[in-house]
């Protein structure tokens, strides 16, 4: 079900949804450029709800009833990242190369993120609320992350490496950033056997709410 909160707010921005033969929903507006409306995406987190690209192009938005989340203070690398880690084996930058991560994230065998997606996270981060961790070694990106930031609240969408533990770095330097800047909330969507390895729980959806609510309603900024 599509949240009343986020039905208006499509209707305020002059979209609206449709559901499809194979019963997802596309968003719709006469003036629509292929990206999702900032004020949409940026609602839709508040909710609790965020957005999928399907096989067939279309959008789907999802809200799942177990969430995952990565503890701030109960978060930790593996054995051999935190070695990498200690060494310094690679630079931690921000927004340096948010285009390149999620390009990079789309790239990945099994993803989600379409034209569609690129250009309305790009969008976002143009204005601001999207944003990327990334890891270089030697001069070049070899691994990265991006998401959303909104108030006290972190929403992790996708990470990507091309270097051996770049993105655990470059996950290691979202988490010192958002520790740094008083952040209150890590979201990862799902829980995945890949997060576990970082300290990641999965809460009920009553619960993540709960911790959603608290975190949007902060006045935090990312970058300091």
């Amino acid at each position: 079900m599509i949240p009343a909160e986020l039905l208006l707010q499509g209707y305020r921005l002059g979209v609206f949804p449709m559901a499809m033969e194979d019963d997802s929903i596309e968003w719709f507006s006469p003036e629509r450029r292929g990206i999702i409306p900032a004020e949409l995406l940026l609602q839709g987190y508040r909710l609790g709800v965020f957005p999928m690209a399907m096989e067939d192009d279309s959008i789907e938005w999802f809200s799942p009833e177990r969430r995952g989340i990565i503890p701030l203070e109960t978060f930790h690398l593996p054995h051999a990242a935190r070695r990498a880690w200690a060494r310094k084996s690679f630079e931690v930058r921000i927004d340096s190369a948010f285009s390149e991560v999620i390009r990079a994230c789309a790239r990945r065998d099994e993803t989600w993120i379409n034209e569609e997606i690129v250009a309305s996270y790009e969008h976002l981060h143009a204005i601001g609320h999207a944003h990327s961790v990334e890891a270089w070694q030697k001069g070049k990106l070899a691994g990265g992350l991006y998401g959303v930031a909104i108030g006290g609240g972190f929403f992790g969408e996708s990470m990507f490496h091309r270097v051996t533990d770049a993105s655990k770095i470059a996950l290691a330097g979202l988490v010192e950033q958002l520790k740094r800047q008083r952040f209150v909330l890590l979201d990862t969507q799902w829980l995945t056997p890949h997060l576990l390895q970082f300290g990641a729980v999965e809460v009920s959806r009553a619960e993540y709410l709960e911790l959603l609510e608290r975190a949007v309603n902060l006045k935090r900024s990312f970058a300091g």
